[in-house]
């Protein structure tokens, strides 16, 4: 299922599900690392010599050095880059997740380990060492030529994979006043936020500084501040209809909006694109003079055909309910991928009435 519907929002919405205070933050996290134990899918050495280097320099710090010249083309290591997101608070010994991407050309971290990796911070500091067997979400087979890949077989993640070693300093305590940032800019959510806050708080509390601040006045004790905030977050908020958005996750197909999208009379002609490889082998017998022992030469032979099938023209009609909206594009018939491209096209066309946010 390509195409899903949100949930309608719920009349009453407490402020933390639309603001956080600003400065607590996580910060990303960033390391390069090797993958080990793959079946045979790793890096190809001769293509990506980082791979082969890599592991050599991990070798010779464990004490091992390989002779020069020697042939080193493992094919069960990959190179990748590691990130993570280390939480606001995060304290030494903390365990945080950690997704893990292929950089060469291994064709599948299936199955592989993360070797011990350190993550740094933009500052260059490290800050968590990652470390795990990875969890891969895709799935594949390859024989005699032929290849089937579902999702992504080049990216993993390996949950508590990673470990804290250092924290980031917070200005949480600092001064007598704490900013709500929104997680949209909207003048009417900050103008309720901040009444809402007032009424439960006192006059004078909050202010909507713009369509995004909201500055609050906070005891200065770091007991107090901490009980004030947890009260402010859990007060109730009358949201207006929320702004009209089509998310697309442009790897899995996955396309999601909200009940404020809207579609516009438009017509839409999308057509198919298909390209077939087909790679058969064929065995050539050595010729009747040849010297005796000589082996038969195997030769591949690559058929590619390229198809392309009319798209009809389909009339989308005006459409103001979500479920109208779901239903006139599933009836086009298309993928989740198409999808991606139809709403792409119907936006810069002027008929999806919503934004669009690619992730």
């Amino acid at each position: 299922m390509g195409l899903l519907a949100a949930a309608p929002l719920q009349a009453s919405t407490r402020i933390q599900d639309v603001a956080s205070v600003q400065g607590v933050r996580s910060n990303p996290l960033t390391g390069y690392g090797l993958v080990v134990g793959l079946d045979g899918t790793g890096d190809q050495a001769a293509q990506m010599p980082f791979s082969a280097q890599s592991l050599r320099n991990y070798l010779e710090q464990h004490g091992l050095s390989l002779p020069p010249g020697a042939n080193f083309q493992p094919r069960n290591v990959a190179a990748v880059l590691v990130t993570a997101q280390l939480p606001a608070f995060a304290q030494p010994g903390q365990a945080i997740d950690i997704t893990v991407s292929s950089i060469g050309n291994a064709r599948s971290l299936r199955g592989g380990t993360l070797i011990t990796t350190p993550l740094r911070g933009v500052d260059g500091q490290i800050y968590a060492l990652a470390q795990g067997n990875l969890i891969v979400g895709g799935a594949g087979a390859a024989a005699a030529g032929a290849q089937v890949v579902i999702n992504h077989l080049s990216v993993g993640r390996i949950p508590n994979g990673g470990q804290v070693e250092r924290s980031v300093p917070t200005p949480f305590l600092l001064g007598t006043t704490i900013d709500l940032n929104l997680n949209a800019a909207d003048f009417q959510t900050a103008r309720r936020v901040a009444l809402s806050i007032n009424q439960a708080k006192g006059a004078g509390t909050a202010q909507a500084l713009d369509g995004r601040v909201v500055r609050l006045r906070a005891p200065t004790d770091p007991n107090e501040r901490v009980a004030f905030l947890a009260d402010i977050e859990q007060l109730p908020l009358q949201l207006a209809p929320p702004t009209a958005r089509v998310v697309v996750n442009s790897r899995t197909g996955s396309v999601v909006m909200n009940q404020s999208v809207t579609l516009a009379p438009a017509a839409v002609a999308h057509g198919n694109l298909t390209v077939t490889i087909r790679v058969t082998p064929q065995v050539a017998m050595p010729p009747p003079f040849a010297p005796p022992g000589t082996p038969p030469v195997v030769v591949e032979q690559a058929e590619v055909q390229i198809g392309q099938e009319g798209g009809a023209l389909i009339q989308l009609p005006a459409s103001t309910q979500l479920s109208e909206v779901v239903r006139a594009l599933n009836a086009m018939g298309a993928t989740p991928m198409d999808l991606v491209s139809i709403l792409q096209a119907l936006r810069a066309a002027g008929s999806l009435r919503a934004e669009l946010e690619v992730i």
